[in-house]
Parts: C-alpha cells; structure tokens; sequence
C-alpha cells in the first residue's frame, strides 16, 4: 500500500505531456499543472487558432493565459526530490499485450529487458540488478526477454530440460534420462546446441553465397536492361532517321514528277495553244475569202465580174490536217505507269525486307536466352511463321501464278513470262521473294497430286 501511495505522489507531481517530474510548473486556469516549457511549446501550435485548450481536460480559453510560475509546486518537487523521489516512468516503459512483462513488479508491470533461464522469470532493469550483485546469480544464464520460459521446464518432472535426446529429436530433463528415454542417445542441450550452431553456420553461408550469386545476376540483368533500352533507343532513333530519309526521298521525287508534268504540261499547252491560233487566224481569213468569192458569185454584170476576178488574192498555204491526227494521244499515262512501276517495286523491296528486320528483332540475343525447345504443336510453330510471296521472275513456264503472286497451279500450256535469268527452265519450280533466315514456318494448301 504504501508504494501505491508514492506512485500516486509520483503522477501527482508529473507533468502530462513530458510524463516527467514538474520543471518550473505552472497551473492554468482550470486547476491543470504543466511545466512551463511545455505547455509553452503546446500553445505555440495553437496559435493560428487563437483558442487555447487544456491537454487533459479540453477546456478552451480566450486569450492565451498568461503563465506565471508556481511557486509552492515548485517547492514542493524539489522537496520530494531531496526525499528520493525519481520521475515517473514514461508510458512506453509500461509492458503492453506484446511486451514481456517483469515478474517481480506489482501493480503495472515495467517492460522486462531480460529473462533468467535459471530463475525461469524476467526482469526490468531495476529488478535484474541483483543478477549483477549478488554472487551466485551472476552465474545465471540471461537472454533476451522471452514468454516462452516454461518451455523450458519438463511438464512432468517440472525440472529445467538440460538434455537433448536425439533419438527422440527432443528436451528433457535428467529425470526423463532415467525414465522413458533410459538407453538413448543423448547428449546435453549445450552440445546440440553447439552441434545444430555449425549447421546453422553451414547453412547460413550456403544462404549467403547465393545471396551474393543472386545479386550478381540480378547485376548482369540490371545491365542487360540498360543495354536493351539503350540499343532499342538507339536502334528506333536510327530507324527513325533512316525512314524520315526515305520520306524527304519520296516527297523530292514526288515534288520533281509534279514539276516536271507541270512544265511540260505548260510546253505542250503552249505550243497546242499556237497551233490552234494559227488555224483560227487561218479559219478567220477564208471565212473573209469565201465572203469575197460569194459576193462576186452575185455580180449580175458579166464585164464587172470578169474585170474584178483577176484581183481576187490567192489563198495561203494551209496547215495540213493530217499533221494533228497522226499519232494517238497518250497525254502522261506513261509517267503514271512509270510511277506504278516505282511502287511495285519499292513494296517488293519492304516486303521481302521487312520478313529480315522483323527476324532480326525477334532474334536478337539476350543474355538469359538458351536454346529455345523444339516446337511441337501448331500453336508453337506459328511463333515462327511468315508470308511468302512467290517470284515470277523464277517461276517455270508451265506455273501460272495468282492470288497476288501467293497461288501457283501447274498448267498444260506454256505461260507467257518475259525471259529472265534466274527463271527455272528444267524443272517445275518457283522461289520466293523474301529471304528467309534462321527458323520459318508457313502452311501450305495443296489440291490434286503431287508435291511442289
């Protein structure tokens, strides 16, 4: 009773927010002590709300009280001081549900810093000092504070378990060694202990050497990834250059085929445009010479016709019609089908291209990539397939082919195919276009007899 009425003298004089004893204490209004600094520091805080509240009871006050020193509460502390009074423990010393409580505290139990595996109990730091002091406890065994000290002490012989039967693979206690575990192998739990330690010493190092093995590969794929990123970047700003290259080609050659049809549009316009004022002018002056002739045709009086006939001026040299009509009018068609030849053509080059750049990025080597396994089903090998279009440039001449150079169908009559070097001539062959590399994959559909 009487250390629950100085702990109740311990809070009295403790200030609530610093849970120490009093410094410079201070009462406010509502009957409340804090030490000065304190509740100075709690009331700054407060300041933009210009409303002050108690941090016990919540009552507010307007304005800021003003804080005078309380000179019998300070008496007071320093005489408890002189007494031996020592400050209250802050809550954070007090065991919690967690914590390892102390088993000699009464009341509200302080957190324990160590277990006695001899005393089977666990003390705060106050209650351990006699573990420092008094000789034979100083040769207790002291570990970290710990609940499960009962685990520790034979259910049945409540003996401490300073054994270890292996045969069993558990503790027991010397008692236990002369009862149910007479004949086994046994050893002390120190022994083990040692014996389990190496073992544990062993695995630790396995642990840690793959640790260190795992973090070196997780350094080569870390390096792995910047190399990627930075050839993919690379790469795609290269790609970008060399496409936008092509375009400025493209859009040059679009500007030049524009310019040129316009000029010689404008050339032969032009000369069209003379040639067609110099036959009005000529269609304008037989127009005035056929009005001469039909007005002389009217003359009634024979002698006036005969006297003005001779006057009448010969006709000039006419353009011959048969000039115009000479050739047919193609106009540009063939500029156009000169264009249509480009692009063919250029969709030929990326199309077998395009098969080579998209291998290659697909192929590209990594560092964890092994040999890939064989492919075993359809939906396997389709990871590798590709489009192919056939070459009439090597087809036989008795292959027709279709479908956008796709189809071929052996024929019984010979094709029409220009002459062409790299044309099969002895057998029933056809190539592709596109160039294959590395593993390709495409199906093939097959109507009446026969493999090509």
């Amino acid at each position: 009773m009487a250390q629950k009425g100085v702990q109740l003298d311990r809070e009295a004089f403790s200030c609530s927010i610093c849970l120490d004893l009093l410094k410079d204490p201070v009462t406010v209004p509502c009957g409340h002590s804090y030490c000065m600094n304190c509740i100075k520091s709690h009331w700054d805080k407060e300041d933009e709300k210009t409303i002050y509240s108690c941090p016990q009871c919540r009552q507010t006050f307007t304005p800021r009280p003003v804080l005078v020193k309380s000179t019998m509460l300070a008496v007071l502390v320093e005489e408890l001081k002189k007494t031996g009074l020592q400050a209250a423990p802050a809550d954070h010393c007090y065991a919690g549900h967690e914590d390892v409580a102390c088993d000699v505290c009464t009341g509200r139990k302080l957190k324990a810093c160590k277990s006695c595996l001899q005393c089977l109990a666990s003390y705060c730091e106050k209650h351990l000092q006699p573990h420092f002091e008094a000789a034979p406890l100083k040769k207790h065994k002291l570990v970290e504070p710990s609940k499960k000290l009962q685990e520790n002490v034979c259910s049945r012989h409540n003996e401490e378990m300073k054994v270890f039967c292996r045969t069993d693979q558990q503790s027991i206690c010397y008692l236990c060694l002369m009862d149910e575990h007479k004949g086994h192998d046994t050893v002390s739990a120190a022994a083990e202990r040692s014996e389990k330690q190496r073992e544990l010493e062993v695995s630790r190092q396995n642990i840690q050497q793959r640790i260190q093995d795992r973090e070196k590969d997780v350094k080569l794929l870390q390096q792995e990834v910047e190399a990627i990123n930075g050839s993919a970047d690379k790469t795609v700003g290269n790609s970008e250059k060399i496409f936008t290259e092509l375009i400025r080609l493209m859009e040059k050659r679009r500007s030049d085929v524009k310019q040129q049809v316009r000029s010689q549009q404008q050339t032969e316009v032009s000369r069209v445009r003379e040639l067609q004022e110099k036959l009005e002018q000529e269609i304008t002056e037989l127009k005035r010479k056929d009005a001469e002739l039909e007005k002389l045709s009217h003359t009634e009086d024979h002698n006036q016709f005969l006297h003005d006939y001779p006057s009448l001026s010969p006709l000039s040299e006419s353009t011959p019609s048969s000039s115009i009509k000479s050739r047919p009018l193609k106009y540009f068609e063939d500029v156009t089908a000169a264009v249509s030849e480009v692009r063919d053509k250029l969709q030929d080059v990326l199309r077998e291209k395009w098969t080579n750049i998209s291998q290659t990025v697909t192929e590209m080597d990594v560092l964890l990539s092994g040999p890939e396994p064989e492919p075993k089903t359809r939906a396997e090998f389709f990871k590798y397939s590709c489009d192919i279009t056939l070459d009439p440039n090597t087809a036989y001449t008795l292959l027709l082919l279709s479908d956008g150079n796709r189809k071929v169908t052996v024929m019984t009559e010979q094709q029409s195919y220009s002459s062409h070097p790299d044309r099969f001539t002895g057998r029933c062959q056809v190539l592709s276009k596109e160039s294959l590399t590395g593993r390709c994959y495409w199906e093939v559909e097959l109507r009446g007899g026969g493999v090509l």
